[in-house]
């Protein structure tokens, strides 16, 4: 059994009980055009021991598309999971074979993404009016993989009760196996509402993701959905066994340092600001000397000091100059510079005057 098939055994909902070191109590949400492989190499450097998701990959591109392009990533990035949209069993045990011979720790079907494409195709969202589709998929791919098989996805959509929606879609997954159930806990309504607007206006129910792990304490439940920070996802994991967080991670990504100590114990030393800037440069050398560009890296570094001073400068600085053609590495060491000497200066300012305003 691999490392991360370890993580999803049967654990109960006590928070007091010793779990497992490398339990994912907290993962990063697959979120499209974001979490690819440029972020998930940032997000790594800030955390050892976090659960990576890419983004949605089509079974049938998995399959046909350009496997390197699509599927390829860097070996520290684990531990991470490949999610997949489709609904086609045979297809998705194809494509999580394939993911599975990438190196994948674990593959995750998309039950919650409630976007126009995906419901064209028959898959994500919609998929939970169809509960017994979903498990014969999940089915499908446990035959074909060793690895973990998960399910990420909504308490319901449109009119559906969600107590019978979600209570079908867990019943049935969990008869074929499935290793873990990572539910947002808001409705997508597949008519009327943007995909950004599903993430915002249906109402969050926590509460029915905790009845969902009190009926199934020896599941592995997690949670998604409107987790603004650590503390909250700490206050989560008093009724579930992991926290999975997106947007606020994306945005303010700083938060990620301090997760592997708050929330697996890890002692190590997090990565200060300048080690975190000369790895991610040594990578943006890297790819640009394989014919990418900077700023398919440094777009995913724009939030990275959010809040402090010179934060708008930084984002302007690698937002105009990033895309620019040719640029290297030294535009990011530039945009870090500017951080620099505005600490100093708010440093000297708070010694002479007392505290200075970031905004300013």
């Amino acid at each position: 059994m691999s490392s991360t098939a370890q993580l999803y055994q049967a654990q109960s909902v006590s928070a007091s009980q010793n779990r497992p070191q490398n339990w994912p109590r907290l993962s990063i949400a697959p979120m499209l055009d974001w979490t690819d492989r440029h972020c998930r190499f940032f997000h790594r450097i800030l955390t050892k021991n976090t659960l990576l998701y890419t983004e949605m990959v089509v079974a049938d591109a998995a399959i046909h598309g350009r496997r390197d392009f699509l599927l390829g990533f860097d070996d520290t990035q684990h531990p991470v999971a490949l999610q997949l949209g489709g609904s086609d069993p045979k297809k998705l045990a194809e494509a999580a074979k394939i993911g599975a011979d990438f190196g994948y720790d674990e593959i995750n079907l998309n039950v919650g993404c409630p976007s126009d494409r995906v419901q064209s195709g028959t898959f994500g969202a919609c998929l939970m009016q169809t509960p017994d589709v979903v498990a014969a998929c999940v089915a499908a791919m446990k035959q074909a993989v060793s690895i973990p098989v998960t399910v990420k996805c909504r308490i319901g959509v449109d009119e559906q009760d969600t107590e019978t929606a979600l209570g079908e879609l867990a019943r049935l997954t969990i008869g074929e196996g499935v290793d873990a159930l990572w539910v947002h806990a808001r409705k997508a309504w597949l008519q009327g509402l943007s995909p950004k607007e599903n993430r915002d206006i249906p109402p969050l129910d926590y509460e029915r993701v905790y009845r969902l792990k009190q009926q199934y304490g020896a599941q592995f439940i997690g949670i998604n959905g409107g987790i603004n920070n650590l503390q909250e996802g700490l206050e989560h994991l008093q009724s579930v066994d992991g926290v999975m967080i997106g947007r606020s991670a994306y945005h303010n990504p700083l938060l990620l340092r301090e997760a592997d100590a708050l929330l697996y114990g890890d002692a190590h030393e997090p990565v200060s600001d300048a080690e975190l800037i000369d790895a991610m440069c040594d990578y943006c050398d890297r790819h640009i000397a394989t014919g990418g560009k900077l700023n398919q890296v440094t777009r995913h570094m724009v939030g990275l000091f959010a809040g402090q001073p010179s934060a708008r400068r930084f984002r302007q600085i690698l937002s105009v100059e990033a895309p620019k053609a040719g640029a290297t590495s030294d535009v990011l060491r530039a945009a870090y510079q500017v951080i620099v000497v505005a600490r100093e200066e708010a440093e000297a300012y708070e010694r002479d005057f007392g505290a200075l305003n970031p905004a300013e």
